[in-house]
């Protein structure tokens, strides 16, 4: 197998710890790697923070967008009920 690094999917990913996920500055083979979420690496604490941040910020977005959407199907469906009286002969 050698010196080949693979990834979770089998596939060639020898490159990913070439450079910073954010800053996209070169990683040196003898400097400190910060990683996040997997496999994604960072050449400083503070590059990985604000990666942290910029993703909480999305998924705090995300939730309000799913929240309102469901505020929404719930409106529209109480709107769609009909309400009255059925006679049956």
């Amino acid at each position: 197998m050698g010196s080949r690094m693979l990834s979770y999917a089998e596939g060639d990913d020898s490159h990913f710890l070439e450079a910073c996920s954010l800053c996209s500055k070169s990683l040196g083979h003898n400097s400190d790697i910060f990683m996040y979420r997997g496999n994604n690496p960072f050449c400083s604490q503070e590059c990985r923070q604000e990666q942290i941040e910029i993703d909480d910020a999305s998924d705090k977005k995300l939730r309000v967008s799913l929240k309102k959407s469901r505020e929404t199907n719930k409106k529209s469906a109480k709107s769609n009920v009909q309400t009255g009286t059925l006679l049956v002969a």
